[in-house]
């Protein structure tokens, strides 16, 4: 028996309320987020241990913008006071389903817990301030090739 495609997306619109597309909304902002702490972090310390093993790939200098870039853009938002988008998206989306905190789902009690701190806002910017000067120095200890060097994502 041929069950047209209509019957499914009707019954999977049924199944999904908005509620549910707003908390999978949140849950994908957060695991963003994550993500995005993971490159920054993670982003310096492969680029020191790339440093040590002489890793080429950590001097593309594209790699390294992106990664100053979005530690520049932490480092500015808590000095000006300014909660990242993504935090203001996920907790509207979170809103928007009713789901104040973070118990929703097993993901992203979770993540949230791995991510958000209750401690005092100055230690954050702290913090924030004193990577993102490791990150700077990175930059010019493990120093990126030129563009003009760079062929196809290789030193020439």
């Amino acid at each position: 028996m041929d069950v047209p495609l209509s019957f499914f997306i009707k019954a999977l619109g049924a199944m999904m309320s908005s509620k549910t597309i707003y908390l999978a909304a949140a849950d994908a902002l957060l695991f963003t987020h994550i993500l995005f702490v993971a490159f920054i972090v993670g982003g310096l310390l492969l680029v020191l241990v790339g440093k040590l093993f002489s890793w080429s790939w950590v001097r593309n200098p594209w790699f390294r913008i992106v990664h100053l870039t979005g530690i520049v853009v932490v480092v500015l938002q808590s000095w000006l006071g300014v909660i990242c988008p993504l935090t203001t998206w996920e907790m509207a989306f979170r809103s928007k389903a009713g789901d104040v905190v973070y118990a929703g789902s097993f993901i992203s009690y979770w993540l949230a817990e791995l991510l958000y701190f209750q401690i005092p806002d100055w230690v954050f910017i702290a913090c924030y301030t004193i990577f993102g000067l490791l990150v700077l120095l990175s930059w010019f200890w493990v120093r990126p090739f030129p563009f003009a060097r760079m062929n196809n994502g290789e030193k020439t």
